[in-house]
């Protein structure tokens, strides 16, 4: 159907929700909006969807929710009977509706007799994945946006082992949402019903307490904190989002005494009303953390996003100020820390493996190649992380030790299968409070690598394209540089071609298998060591260009870095 038709489809429905229905009277209006809402459907995938929450087939609201629970069911009715009765667990952040699309999903599930475990409250992503692991339940839903802005929502769905549902399962389910395709038939119990027929069962604090005791195993050196601890001044930050049913009670179990929250931003506020880009990449989300900060003169300042699986840092200098530091710094120190004290204490194993995605720093493949660790490279997207380490426990080949992502997500310990800003904090927190007892700061630690390894820097370009042309545009400039390629890069030869789409990796010696999976990105390397990278977003209307650099100076490396950064820039 053409989206006009979609459209007087949603106009004639006498039932439709009556919020949904001003809006959409709203939207005649205005012939644009109308054609992205409803020219097709939102895009479902291995991360689920996310989108712009209103009516329409490509918006989030109740009905193409209930069409995402109905395409888990419907794949979940194929599974035997011991399976489908493991049940789903169910979680979401503090958005606009985000508990109104739980509910719905649960309510969806109960039409299939699958039993739904519902957190009580709002709880972070990545207690959604470990709850789907700890109740064994065969999937898990997350409502979230992640540090998406206010008008946006989102579905996410975690497999058995808790990492986001793998690609055969996640096609399948894909093709039952398809198959759904009148969202107002979609069958329903009522939260009565779910109840009464023990379909629907509420968590909360029983989950809470056994995440909590696993996050006391991320710690290497109880006895650092015991006797530091109290000297550290933390301000933590939960951008109106659902870290601040956690971090608190993790800041108070560990022993760090003096951790200060942002009063402000701890509201559950739908509106992100302090910090519109609730994302802890922003230097702007920090400006009451550091207005804070200096008010107690705190050693670190932590941010973490609504659906708390990302998290930023920014650190106190000499004269006062703070400095934010990046994903890849962040990821550096916390790996360095973590091996350094495995080491120290006899427990850094053989077999160790660290996992990082084709777009994150190599200063933490050096890192781990000192101390005799493998480090993996993954396509971007933590699934494929988790991926890496559901193989390691099957095959007993590597013990693993850390992950990351240069976009601000870290995981230390597997009893989670996705980005978990909790555990990251801890570890933080603990690697702070060694090198405050060897009267130095995470920054410094941070340049002690860069005097050790080299200068790394990396930096990603966002380019913007909204709506149905921006879709067809950024299709066209993958298209672009693959048929056209890329020989040089500001003036430098580009001596490896990776496309990850067509599996090839191709050098002077010949073309080899890039032996990832196949997914829409570029990745050139220069002879100088640069690399730079290309994809389209999975989740945002957006190109992103990475680059990574290394040089022997700090300036040198600011300017290498920007000189890049420039010719990218300037690329149509």
């Amino acid at each position: 159907m053409s989206w006009q038709e979609n459209m007087k489809r949603w106009l004639d429905y006498s039932e439709l929700d009556p919020e949904l229905k001003s809006q959409l009277n709203d939207l005649k209006n205005n012939s644009e909006e109308a054609e992205e809402a409803f020219y097709s459907p939102m895009e479902f995938g291995t991360a689920g969807m996310r989108g712009v929450i209103g009516p329409g087939i490509n918006r989030m609201n109740i009905y193409t929710v209930r069409q995402a629970a109905e395409g888990l069911a419907l794949f979940m009715d194929t599974l035997d009977d011991k399976t489908k009765s493991r049940g789903v667990a169910i979680s979401f952040d503090s958005r606009y509706h985000s508990q109104d699309f739980a509910i719905e999903s649960a309510k969806v599930l109960g039409a299939h007799n699958i039993k739904s475990y519902v957190f009580d409250s709002l709880r972070p992503t990545p207690e959604l994945s470990f709850a789907v692991r700890s109740l064994h339940t065969y999937a898990g839903i997350m409502i979230t946006a992640s540090h998406n802005p206010k008008q946006y929502n989102g579905f996410k769905i975690y497999g058995p082992d808790g990492g986001q549902m793998p690609p055969v399962e996640s096609d399948k389910i894909t093709e039952f949402v398809r198959k759904a395709e009148d969202l107002f038939s979609i069958d329903v119990k009522t939260v009565y019903e779910l109840r009464d027929q023990k379909l629907m069962q509420l968590i909360g604090e029983d989950v809470d307490q056994d995440y909590l005791a696993e996050l006391d195993t991320v710690v290497v050196n109880h006895d650092l904190i015991k006797e530091v601890g109290h000297k550290m001044k933390f301000v933590y930050t939960p951008l109106h989002g659902t870290g601040k049913m956690i971090a608190p009670r993790v800041f108070q179990d560990l022993g760090f005494e003096n951790f200060s929250m942002v009063t402000e931003q701890a509201i559950l506020d739908p509106e992100f009303s302090t910090t519109p880009f609730p994302n802890p990449e922003f230097a702007q989300t920090f400006d009451l953390a550091i207005e804070r900060g200096k008010k107690i003169d705190a050693n670190i300042l932590i941010a973490t996003d609504p659906d708390a699986d990302r998290l930023g840092a920014a650190v106190r200098q000499p004269d006062g100020s703070y400095k934010l530091m990046t994903g890849n710094q962040i990821a550096s120190v916390l790996l360095n820390y973590l091996l350094q004290a495995k080491k120290e204490n006899g427990t850094l194993p053989d077999n160790g493996a660290v996992v990082k995605s084709i777009v994150s720093s190599e200063l933490a493949t050096k890192i781990a190649e000192k101390y005799g660790v493998k480090m993996y490279d993954v396509l971007t997207g933590f699934k494929y992380i988790a991926e890496k380490i559901e193989n390691f426990e099957e095959t007993g080949s590597h013990e693993f030790l850390f992950g990351f992502e240069e976009s601000y997500g870290y995981l230390v310990k597997s009893f989670v299968r996705d980005k978990d800003a909790m555990q990251s904090t801890i570890l933080l927190a603990e690697a702070a409070a060694y090198y405050e007892s060897k009267g130095k700061t995470i920054y410094d630690a941070l340049e002690d690598l860069y005097q050790e390894f080299g200068y790394y820097r990396e930096k990603t370009i966002s380019k913007t394209f909204d709506g149905v042309s921006g879709k067809a545009r950024m299709a066209e400039i993958m298209k672009e540089f693959r048929e056209e390629g890329l020989k040089e890069i500001d003036e430098v030869p580009v001596i490896e071609s990776l496309d990850y789409l067509n599996g090839t990796d191709i050098t002077s010696a010949g073309t080899k298998d890039t032996g990832l999976p196949k997914a829409d990105a570029l990745k050139y390397i220069l002879e100088d060591g640069t690399w730079v990278a290309i994809r389209p977003s999975g989740t945002e209307p957006k190109m992103k260009f990475y680059i990574g650099i290394t040089s022997d100076s700090d300036d040198n490396a600011a300017k290498k870095l920007d000189d890049f950064a420039k010719e990218i820039d300037s690329w149509e």
